[in-house]
């Protein structure tokens, strides 16, 4: 064997030998895949008809579960499901005419989206040079409601009642218990230590319905509904706080419908990466990263 091909051979044997104790020693190493996931808790406030000067005097505790996928360190998508409640009434409002006009609603709310992350800065858990980020969100949902009140102390589902005369010929403000919904907030991501990660997020929730609050419109006036009916009372509650003056005239506002009702969440969230034992390939895969 000539000198130059013992010198080959011995590079060749030197290269296999250092990439065969590398991929001995990272095979008892721990990956974290780019899947994760969570739970959050925190809590909602309604805005809308009801509530037009954004207070936040019936804050409603939040919770939902999460799976997110890391495309890569600056965006992530993630599917979320969340449970809360929504409620205000017109004692809060500061307004001689919203307090007069003595409206009140509740629902539940269950809630799923699917929302794209935009980190401003790298975000990769495990990695010490990409530990924290705030981020941009933004996507799409679909949410179930059913806003009631309670009158006399009972409780009433008013959607079926037709409070603003979809029952009495009224059909165009017939609307259903189901909404889309389009979350768009901020927040920011750190991780405690490898593959545990905490988020708070605040997000507007965008709707196309402006019956969240079961109002939208008009009244359409006492004549509508049978004498003593639960749905003629509920639709003007303003013989309440002023019986010799109700506001409920055929035609007078009863809401705005210049904008949708809106829902914000704002929560503090805690996920957890999965673990993977391979070998990584000789080119970064950002699908797994070793704990450092």
């Amino acid at each position: 064997m000539s000198f130059g091909y013992r010198i080959m051979y011995r590079i060749v044997v030197t290269f296999l030998l250092l990439l065969s104790v590398s991929c001995s020693k990272t095979q008892a190493q721990t990956y974290f895949t780019a899947t994760e996931l969570g739970f959050s808790l925190g809590g909602s406030q309604y805005f809308g008809d009801l509530n037009e000067n954004y207070g936040f005097h019936t804050l409603h505790l939040d919770g939902g579960m999460y799976a997110r996928k890391r495309m890569n360190m600056y965006i992530a998508l993630k599917a979320c499901a969340n449970y809360t409640n929504v409620g205000y009434s017109d004692k809060y409002n500061t307004d001689l005419y919203d307090k007069t006009r003595n409206l009140s609603f509740q629902s539940q709310i269950f809630e799923f989206a699917v929302q794209a992350e935009f980190n401003f800065f790298g975000f990769v858990t495990g990695d010490p040079t990409h530990r924290f980020t705030p981020y941009l969100t933004g996507g799409i949902g679909g949410f179930y409601y059913d806003p009631y009140t309670y009158y006399n102390g009972t409780k009433y589902y008013l959607q079926p009642l037709g409070t603003e005369g979809q029952n009495a010929g009224y059909s165009g403000r017939k609307y259903s218990n189901g909404s889309f919904c389009f979350p768009l907030g901020v927040g920011v991501k750190f991780w405690v230590v490898g593959g545990v990660n905490l988020t708070l997020e605040i997000a507007d929730r965008l709707t196309t319905t402006d019956y969240l609050d079961d109002v939208s419109t008009t009244y359409v006036g006492a004549g509508s509904f049978k004498p003593k009916s639960i749905a003629g009372a509920l639709q003007d509650r303003s013989v309440e706080i002023n019986p010799n003056s109700p506001l409920g005239i055929a035609g007078k506002q009863r809401g705005n419908t210049s904008s949708m009702d809106q829902y914000m969440i704002g929560e503090l969230s805690i996920s957890f990466n999965f673990v993977s034992y391979k070998c990584p390939s000789f080119m970064r895969n950002d699908d797994q990263l070793r704990i450092r």
